[in-house]
């Protein structure tokens, strides 16, 4: 499947929604955020992730009442989901911008780091071209 495809969005959610982990992560948290990518292959791509009520989702459209919004272009995005580039430095580069309540971003890492699995297994099954 293409990443930031429908289809991709589709099985990463189904991934989120059978992971223990992610499920564990997210009972103690609450988050928001939209995914703006530029200049792919499909055009500007606009998602969300949403942690909530003990469960964390993906979808397409930016995520109702946003707390955190980041933008990046096509390349960019494809490192982060590659592991090719840390997304530490592309932020701090500028590569990647983000805006909203960074304390509450930063407040969800247990979510993230238990998202990392799910990335790995979404990712043997992903096209990034």
């Amino acid at each position: 499947m293409r990443y930031l495809s429908l289809d991709w969005i589709q099985t990463l959610s189904q991934h989120v929604a059978n992971s223990a982990p992610v499920t564990d992560a997210c009972a103690q948290h609450s988050l928001a955020i939209t995914q703006v990518v530029t200049g792919g292959p499909p055009g500007d791509v606009v998602y969300h992730f949403i942690v909530a009520d003990g469960a964390a989702t993906f979808g397409t459209g930016a995520a109702p009442d946003e707390d955190v919004r980041m933008e990046q272009s096509w390349d960019t995005a494809v490192a982060v989901a590659t592991g090719t580039m840390n997304t530490q430095e592309l932020l701090i580069g500028g590569k990647i911008s983000v805006t909203g309540d960074l304390q509450k971003l930063i407040a969800c890492q247990a979510v993230f780091v238990a998202l990392d699995a799910v990335f790995e297994t979404v990712r043997q099954e992903t096209v990034y071209e």
